[in-house]
């Protein structure tokens, strides 16, 4: 087991991991890569692509990459395009979004056992992950002190769906290696696997506990942050290049998808969705009169809105139904 981190827009970082892979490769022929980026549902259509049966676009459209996953694909087409003409298996690690909502909203114990997709019940986090995970917490604008609220229900619940996120990865993963005999490549975010507080903290319980810990670390970042255990090895790369970033609309949420609507499960400090009024736990109903109860729908209505555009959306709040507002800053 090889896990290769990234930050998911950092090119820097997914050339190093297509380095890593392509040196792995050629050292030991017998691979397989597993992607955090694709839900297990879409594992036929990557069984396809690796076959050479799809071009790129019906990759993307039969991944719902726009959805479930929205970070520019050019970064992921070299590792997936190196799988394809070297027939290494690709393999789907994720969980849909709808049952990591769904236990963040209700807990683990309250997904009945047929909704849970095969994951079985994740190990405890070391009490340094419970730490870690209230920073992240506190810094999304939740109230509290990270100390504070590690007893809160509603931290509890977010750390039973970030354990069920790594747990459904280790799973994936290990059932990969048991299943072929490869040696097993993961490619997935930095803080599922920093300090082997997640991903690793999984296999470990599994009986998986010596799977490499690869990192890259981008020129500038602060060297005092290259604490004891955080990798088994870090590599240096390039800063990514600072180029003035194309004007993109951002409405600055988390969603999790309803059968009404789609949930607003985190709101960004400073965003639009802020300035509108938006709340955690406000349910979009429709957007410029667009019924949205699709992520990929309504990431498609946003990335219509031109700079200095307003764009109206139908919240239902507390039983009641209002109009807000998201006004788009000009370029």
């Amino acid at each position: 087991m090889v896990l290769l981190g990234e930050q998911h827009d950092s090119a820097e970082h997914h050339r190093w991991q297509f380095q890593t892979l392509a040196g792995l490769h050629a050292h030991r022929p017998d691979l397989a890569l597993g992607m955090e980026m694709f839900p297990r549902r879409v594992q036929p259509a990557l069984d396809r692509w690796v076959a050479g049966d799809l071009t790129e676009e019906q990759l993307l459209a039969e991944t719902d990459w726009r959805t479930v996953w929205g970070y520019d694909s050019a970064l992921y087409m070299p590792l997936l395009h190196f799988a394809r003409m070297n027939r290494i298996p690709v393999v789907a690690l994720n969980i849909d979004r709808a049952l990591t909502a769904r236990v963040g909203r209700e807990g683990w114990s309250q997904i009945p056992p047929d909704a849970r997709e095969g994951v079985g019940d994740p190990a405890k986090a070391d009490p340094a992950y419970t730490d870690s995970l209230a920073e992240i917490y506190a810094a999304h604008g939740r109230e509290g002190k990270p100390g504070d609220v590690k007893d809160d229900p509603a931290f509890l619940r977010f750390q039973e769906a970030q354990l069920l996120w790594d747990r459904a990865m280790a799973e994936a993963l290990a059932d990969t290696h048991r299943r072929t005999g490869a040696t097993v490549v993961g490619i997935v975010g930095a803080g599922h696997m920093e300090r082997r507080y997640g991903i690793p903290h999984q296999l470990a319980d599994i009986g998986i506990p010596d799977g490499m810990v690869l990192l890259p670390w981008s020129a500038g970042s602060p060297c005092f942050a290259l604490e004891a255990g955080l990798a088994d090895a870090v590599f240096g790369v390039a800063a990514d290049a600072e180029e003035r970033p194309s004007w993109r609309p951002r409405l600055g949420v988390s969603l999790a998808p309803l059968d009404q609507g789609l949930r607003v499960e985190s709101v960004g400090g400073d965003s639009v969705a802020e300035a509108a009024g938006l709340e955690r736990g406000d349910v979009i109903l429709a957007a410029a009169g667009t019924r949205t109860n699709e992520v990929g729908k309504l990431i498609d209505i946003v990335n219509r809105q031109a700079p200095g555009t307003w764009l109206p959306l139908s919240v239902q709040r507390d039983g009641a139904t209002r109009e807000v507002v998201a006004k788009f800053p000009g370029s």
